[in-house]
């Protein structure tokens, strides 16, 4: 009988002990009332970063916008000021075209002042012309279409220049065909 009576005793004890929460678990459920407010906090965190992170993704798009709108706006600035410079020499161009009685030399002087208008518009806009007889060649300016023996030139010089270079700095706009000697 006492057998018995420690059975239902244990069973009881077991059952009892089904009924609380073993202590491994019982910290879990004590943690979930402090992580509460921890848990609030994360989340107003999460949220503050999320909002700071769109803020930063409009910022980025709005400079994107802006800077576009910026070289659009310096392309249109330098086409302006590139057409500006040409106009007079096409109005010039015109007026030459329209004299029906000119004679050569005047027609020649004609040609000669639209030139030395290109040339000053050319100035303005920061154009220089490369490729002179006698400089030294330079393939990084010059192309060199024709190659001749000349003993009064140093090697490697310029000896005719076919069709001028200009450059805009330091950028080569076109390349100067020349002829090369030795």
């Amino acid at each position: 009988m006492d057998q018995e009576q420690k059975q239902p005793d244990q069973e009881m004890e077991q059952e009892q002990a089904g009924e609380q929460v073993p202590e491994e678990q019982a910290p879990e459920v004590q943690q979930e009332e402090p992580k509460t407010p921890e848990l609030e906090k994360l989340q107003a965190e999460f949220e503050a970063h999320k909002q700071q992170h769109l803020r930063v993704l409009a910022e980025y798009d709005n400079f994107r916008k802006r800077t576009q709108n910026e070289k659009s706006a310096i392309y249109n600035n330098a086409v302006s000021d590139t057409v500006q410079a040409l106009l007079p020499i096409a109005d010039n161009i015109e007026r030459a075209l329209e004299q029906e009685n000119a004679s050569a030399e005047d027609m020649k002087k004609g040609v000669e002042m639209i030139e030395s208008q290109i040339q000053q518009a050319f100035e303005k806009l920061g154009i220089t012309p490369c490729g002179a007889v006698g400089e030294p060649f330079d393939p990084n300016r010059h192309n060199a279409v024709a190659h001749i023996e000349d003993e009064s030139l140093g090697e490697n010089v310029i000896s005719a220049v076919f069709q001028k270079g200009y450059l805009l700095g330091d950028r080569v706009v076109r390349f100067a065909m020349v002829q090369v000697a030795n």
